[in-house]
């Protein structure tokens, strides 16, 4: 019944002595107070190639000078990095923060310090500061120049397009190319230049927080990413590497990992003379040795490894600062070493709790200055200088604590007023990517006289890691009463504004073919990873779609134009209809019905080939990482199919509200004929896809499980639960299919992925509700065949902002219901895909004046913000599970038509709509993503049920 987690306890034994050096990983102390007496003089080398040089007393233990280190550098997240130097025998080590530094550094005049990172985290959102995540990117810039952190063309020239846009700003071909043959961040870079220019182009509008946060995004998921190799043999005298990371020790043969040994497996580490030992816990489905030798050039290697094997451990396995073990009375066996400083985690809680001051770093490499170096200069309207608060907003409204973080997105440009300068919080801690992270738009560069804020929201608030840029064209903003004036000039015809909704959606439509045709296709055509076969498969069947809907749209909005009076306005009153250009065009789209029975054979065909390819499998995860590919690759196969389920609802809602006696009614209805025959034929294609595409996301999402897409099995429901075990409730994820039940943790890995902990067959599964049993509310027991568990829907549990993720397998709907601890259903995702809706919404913050208007498309349980319609990726999103749609009351001095609002926790918004109609529609496609999660805590059937 219980599930035993494999963290060990602050008290848990790691290291054991053995003849010539062995300590527990668990034990430490505090070092000494710092002696005073002569002092000595060491040079440290920066991040950025500076060098300082800093005196301190000679007796000082190594703690001394890493502390007057990180407070030069006004660096908060100090733990995460050490000082490295060459020992007297030419030997790179770490500087002991115990032992006094002159039995350390013998000959300072001629030794360079180095301050380097350390401790690389499973996942950089976890650096809570921008100074932590800048002097990161320049490590993994300096790695890269060295060599030591090796990928694939794609990946590095991805790396150095962010560098050079956190260096030299915006894209400009003369100064990408200057730059580059100025400045070699890669060994063989000449070969590389194009695709980094191509690259760079893509990151318009970029700050150099957000690159640095896009470089590590890409660099973590590198196999080589934070890997300091040790050169070894292993018992038959082979030549590997060892390595140790965050998760454990990690064997390779030249680059290429082989083997790795989790700390949860690991026993014992100890080294004698010049063999390194891990002793493995036992495991009767492990073919390996109770005890792995490794053999290393000398015993001095060996004990370096060794140590910073004990540190790593005890930085991410330990929750707590070792306490001191006693000295021995007489003597000694084994090395003294031990870990010293705060763990991760509470290095995380100390920052989390605010035990900081946030202050300001400049960037030495960079021509943009940095959000907390220009904090304190006088802010000029014609400049891009960031700042704190939203400008032209001037509420004053009070700062939120910090667990109160704005949700939706940071203002890139703020309304028209400048603001005095105010001290920044330096934080940037969106993601530049989707997810609700922080997007930059590609329509353009940011206008001259446009303001620029971090992640912070106009109501004043602290950035939260949904917070990204939504920009507001200074030099036009749009006033209520302009915006009213041009609401008057619409026609007032329902049937107008289910006109330009097709419009609208099709704008949508067309930009998502666009992602398969112009984006994908260009990056496949660029590698040498597609088969010719599935390109084949692909492109030429969702280019005759493009092509017709761009047409389609263009018809659309011709007749759009005419039904408003802006052409031709004489013979207005004979185009105030929209049928026949639906049937015309649905007649058409029979035509093409060939191509759309391709795309779910299209589909198939391009995970099989991702499942036996690496080259392929890393071009789409790459491709993934592109901003404009804002949804799941396997999403935007099945969009035509979509697309037709879209037609069908307007056209129902057309014939439902013209009479028959209606010019429009006999064309609406036979295109609505022709649109259902076309649904009818492919709805069970459809249905098989969605499952398909389903399970293929979860794979993702997972590790633990091999044999997750099985032919017959589907997928039914995934959410968050509390299980109980001999810790108590804890939360779990739970994934419900037709045949089985898993349950995951989360665990920090650095993928973000969910851990399988175990699996429950339906067939035969009993489930009995059991509050009285275990005294827990809304408690049932899940009986099957070999196992039993516990499990309760906790509704006192917290439901969280998201944290600081990465694209994708960061806030993937799974994440998502994790930190909003709710749930959703195949049904859900079903309902889903019908309302999806696009158009200008006008988006006003709690505590703000003005109303800034956005083009909004509403998709996979999500809204997601753009500047307009025109932009290839949206600027940041919002999941909206967990949110409530109210209509905002009186007191909330509101005072306009057609306004909701969206509230989550503290985090409230507002949204006006055009129309009486638009009103309606947008209320309507949220509830039905904001309702999906209400629903998933109602508890029924008390009585047991088998499967």
């Amino acid at each position: 019944m219980g599930e035993i987690e494999q963290r060990p306890s602050p008290g848990s034994r790691l290291g054991a002595p053995e003849n010539s050096g062995i300590s527990t990983l668990e034990h430490g102390q505090k070092p000494p107070p710092t002696p005073s007496g002569k002092l000595m003089s060491i040079k440290i080398q920066m991040l950025d190639d500076t060098q300082e040089a800093f005196e301190v007393p000679q007796r000082a233990p190594g703690k001394v000078l890493l502390d007057a280190v990180c407070s030069h550098l006004n660096l908060v997240e100090g733990d995460y990095f050490g000082l490295e130097f060459p020992d007297h025998k030419k030997i790179t080590v770490w500087l002991d923060l115990l032992k006094p530094i002159v039995k350390q550094i013998r000959r300072p005049k001629h030794v360079v310090v180095k301050f380097v990172v350390k401790f690389f985290p499973p996942d950089h959102t976890q650096l809570q500061e921008e100074l932590t995540r800048y002097l990161f990117a320049l490590q993994v810039k300096q790695d890269l120049a060295q060599g030591r952190l090796t990928c694939n063309d794609t990946s590095a020239a991805l790396l150095i397009s962010h560098i050079v846009q956190s260096e030299i700003g915006d894209f400009d071909e003369a100064s990408d190319r200057e730059h580059l043959a100025k400045n070699k961040y890669i060994p063989q870079q000449d070969a590389l230049e194009d695709k980094i220019v191509e690259y760079h182009h893509n990151h318009i509008g970029q700050t150099p927080a957000e690159s640095d946060f896009q470089l590590l995004e890409i660099a973590r998921r590198l196999e080589m990413y934070g890997i300091r190799l040790h050169p070894a043999k292993d018992r038959e005298g082979t030549k590997i590497n060892l390595a140790v990371a965050n998760t454990g020790i990690l064997v390779f043969q030249g680059f290429t990992k082989i083997n790795a040994f989790n700390w949860a497996k690991v026993r014992k580490l100890s080294f004698k003379r010049k063999r390194f030992l891990i002793k493995l816990r036992p495991d009767a489905n492990s073919s390996y040795q109770d005890t792995l030798e490794f053999l290393m050039a000398s015993r001095d290697f060996c004990k370096s490894f060794w140590k910073i094997c004990v540190e790593h451990h005890a930085f991410f396995r330990l929750f707590e600062e070792p306490k001191p073990k006693p000295k021995p009375v007489l003597f000694s066996r084994g090395s003294s070493f031990r870990f010293s400083g705060r763990t991760q985690k509470q290095v995380l809680d100390h920052v989390k709790e605010g035990g900081h001051k946030k202050v300001q770093f400049e960037r030495k490499h960079s021509k943009i200055q940095s959000i907390r170096s220009l904090a304190t200069q006088p802010t000029e309207l014609n400049s891009e200088v960031p700042r704190q608060a939203g400008g032209g907003e001037g509420d004053g409204a009070p700062r939120a604590p910090a667990d109160e973080e704005e949700e939706v997105v940071k203002d890139r440009t703020q309304q028209s007023k400048a603001q005095p300068p105010q001290p920044s919080t330096g934080s940037l801690t969106g993601s530049p990517h989707l997810s609700e992270l922080s997007i930059n738009s590609q329509g353009g560069a940011v206008p001259a006289n446009a303001i620029l804020s971090p992640n912070l929201s106009p109501d004043t608030k602290q950035a939260s890691p949904l917070v990204s840029p939504l920009l507001n064209d200074q030099a036009c903003p749009r006033t209520d009463d302009e915006e009213e004036g041009r609401r008057k000039r619409f026609p007032t015809d329902k049937a107008y504004f289910i006109a330009k909704e097709v419009s609208t959606t099709e704008r949508t439509y067309l930009k998502d073919l666009e992602v398969i045709t112009s984006w994908f296709q260009s990056t496949v055509s660029k590698e040498d990873a597609m088969p010719e076969a599935l390109k084949s498969l692909i492109f030429p069947n969702f280019e005759p779609l493009h092509k017709f809907h761009t047409s389609f749209l263009k018809e659309t909005e011709q007749r759009l134009a005419l039904w408003e009076g802006r052409s031709n306005a004489h013979i207005r009153g004979d185009y105030q209809r929209i049928g026949d250009v639906l049937l015309r065009n649905i007649q058409g789209m029979k035509q093409l019905a060939a191509h759309l029975w391709k795309h779910s054979e299209a589909l198939e065909a391009l995970e099989t080939g991702i499942r036996t390819s690496r080259r392929l499998e890393s071009l789409c995860r790459d491709f993934e990482l592109q901003k404009v590919c804002y949804l799941p690759l396997n999403t935007f196969l099945l969009r035509p199919l979509h697309r037709l389920m879209h037609y069908k609802q307007v056209l129902e809602r057309l014939c439902k509200h013209h009479p028959p006696s209606h010019a429009d009614f006999r064309d609406c209805r036979a295109a609505l004929a022709e649109i259902t025959e076309m649904v009818v034929q492919l709805h069970g294609t459809m249905i098989k896809m969605e499952n398909f595409q389903k399970l293929h996301e979860l794979k993702k999402d997972l590790i633990g499980i091999d044999n997750l897409v099985i032919p017959g099995r589907e997928f039914i429901r995934l959410g968050s639960l509390s299980k109980l075990s001999g810790k108590g409730l804890q939360q779990r994820m739970f994934f419900l299919f037709n045949d089985v039940l898993l349950y995951t943790s989360r665990g920090l890995t650095a993928s973000n992925q969910f851990k399988v902990h175990g699996q429950l067959p339906l067939y035969g599964m009993t489930i009995e509700e059991s509050e009285d049993e275990w005294g827990v509310p809304h408690c049932l027991t899940l009986r099957g065949q070999r196992q039993s568990i516990v499990v309760a829907d906790d509704l006192s549990a917290s439901r969280t902002s998201l944290e600081r993720q990465a694209p994708h397998r960061g806030n993937t709907m799974v994440h998502v219901c994790w930190h909003r601890n709710t749930s959703v259903s195949m049904v859900d995702f079903s309902v889903a895909v019908e309302n999806q809706l696009s158009g200008n919404l006008l988006r006003k913050f709690k505590n703000s004046n003005g109303w800034q208007k956005l083009w909004v498309v509403f998709t996979n349980f999500c809204l997601f913000f753009y500047k307009s319609h025109q932009d290839h990726h949206p600027l940041a999103s919002l999941p909206l599970l967990g949110y409530s749609l109210t209509i905002p009351s009186e007191a909330e001095d509101i005072h306009k038509d057609y306004v909701f609002k969206l509230h989550f926790k503290s985090h409230v918004y507002y949204f006006r709509a055009e129309s009486e109609y638009t009103f309606e529609r947008w209320m309507e496609v949220i509830r039905s993503a904001t309702s999906s999660a209400s629903r998933a805590h109602v508890l029924s059937h008390k009585e047991s049920h088998v499967y």
